[in-house]
């Protein structure tokens, strides 16, 4: 029998995949990470909550490893982070010994509260954005 954890993931994921992230991602002022898909190679846009620190962007997953956007980077850490309104391409690394509640206070309030509160095994992310020119001063 699945664990609490599982069903509340699938019950949350499926109102976000069908009816929260479609409306986000259309938001310009929405933050967004996109993955290439681990099986079809297509751009995966996902809406979520970080935060520039330097030459870094941070977010928390909710679900870890469990979520796609997270497989697809573990299968490809090349990204790009759409903060507002421009992208930037970056590295993706998954930094599971970091204490991701605590990252949590330092990142937007009301997505980090939402993470709280959905999700069940959450994971740091931290992406190395790429130098040069286009990228944030």
């Amino acid at each position: 029998m699945p664990d609490r954890i599982e069903i509340k993931r699938k019950v949350v994921g499926l109102g976000q995949r069908y009816v929260v992230n479609p409306i986000a991602r259309r938001l310009p002022i929405q933050t967004l990470v996109e993955t290439t898909g681990r099986k079809s190679g297509l751009p995966r846009r996902t809406p979520l909550g970080g935060r520039r620190i330097g030459d870094a962007f941070w977010f928390v997953s909710e679900y870890g490893e469990r979520s796609d956007y997270i497989r697809n980077i573990m299968a490809n850490p090349r990204i790009r982070v759409r903060l507002r309104g421009r992208w930037y391409p970056g590295v993706a690394h998954l930094v599971p010994s970091d204490d991701a509640r605590r990252r949590l206070r330092e990142l937007p309030r009301f997505n980090s509260t939402g993470v709280l509160v959905v999700g069940g095994d959450l994971l740091t992310v931290r992406v190395d954005l790429d130098p040069g020119p286009g990228t944030l001063a």
